[in-house]
Formats: structure tokens, C-alpha cells, sequence
């Protein structure tokens, strides 16, 4: 892909920003990494905490909203900012005729920060679609603030 993995968008009330990936693994870090660079100079946050996640969802639209979303409590309940993303796993596939069930491990970096550029409330579902291209995925995503 040779387009910037995340970009802000116009949004009428909140935030929102359109990410792409040449695979879901790199949709989700694109995501992570979007929504943290709309908080905070990502440059200058010091590796200082590492925390694994291990989150489950009913699809691969509701796992990325829970993804941005744990990350944003984790962000706020640990006062740090995260910087690095690694996806370990990720699976969308199906458990049982019409039963989807989609998980996400995934190691993410953070440290301290001085100050806020933004405050975001919550990832949300407002027209949360992961869209398949020739080149990978492609989603935009719209926070609440």
C-alpha cells in the first residue's frame, strides 16, 4: 500500500479518521496508531509500560471499536499514552454455522505524557464498516469527544 495508514477525515460533530491495512493486523495497529497520534505527539512517548490484551467480539467491526475503546481506558486508568501496537493474533473466522466469533491479542507500548492535544470519549459505531480492497482493508472511524 503506498497511501499514508491513517489519515484525519472531516466530521460534522466528532472526530473521525480512515485507516487502511494490507490485512486486518495492520488495519488495527493502523487504527490504534491513528487514534493516539489525534491525542498526543506519539515521538514523545517513552517506551515505559508494556500490557498484553486479549479481547473477543461477535465481528471484526465490534473488535475494532473494542480494541480502540480498551485502549482508550487503558490509556486514561493507567495515565499513559500508547505509541506501539503489535498485533500477535487476530482471527475473524466462523466457531459455528452462522456464530462468528472474532479475537485480537496484541502487545501495546506506552509511557507518560504531559499533556493532552485532544480528549476522546469513546470509539463508536457510527458507520463502522471494514471495507475489503485489492490493496487490504480500508475503515474510517468516528470518535466521540
Amino acid at each position: 500500500m503506498n497511501e499514508a495508514p491513517f489519515e484525519e477525515i472531516e466530521h460534522t460533530a466528532d472526530w473521525a479518521i480512515r485507516v487502511r491495512g494490507r490485512d486486518l493486523r495492520a488495519l488495527f495497529e493502523a487504527a490504534a496508531r491513528g487514534m493516539f497520534s489525534l491525542l498526543v505527539d506519539l515521538a514523545q512517548v517513552a517506551p515505559e509500560r508494556t500490557l498484553e490484551l486479549d479481547l473477543r467480539a461477535i465481528d471484526a467491526e465490534t473488535l475494532l471499536v473494542d480494541w480502540l475503546n480498551e485502549l482508550l481506558y487503558l490509556s486514561e486508568d493507567k495515565g499513559i499514552a500508547f505509541s506501539e501496537f503489535d498485533i500477535t493474533s487476530i482471527d475473524t473466522s466462523m466457531t459455528a454455522p452462522g456464530l462468528a466469533e472474532s479475537r485480537l491479542q496484541a502487545t501495546v507500548v506506552g509511557g507518560r505524557v504531559h499533556e493532552l492535544r485532544r480528549t476522546i470519549k469513546a470509539a463508536t459505531f457510527n458507520a463502522i464498516a471494514i471495507r475489503r480492497l485489492d490493496s487490504g482493508c480500508e475503515a474510517e472511524i468516528v470518535f466521540d469527544v
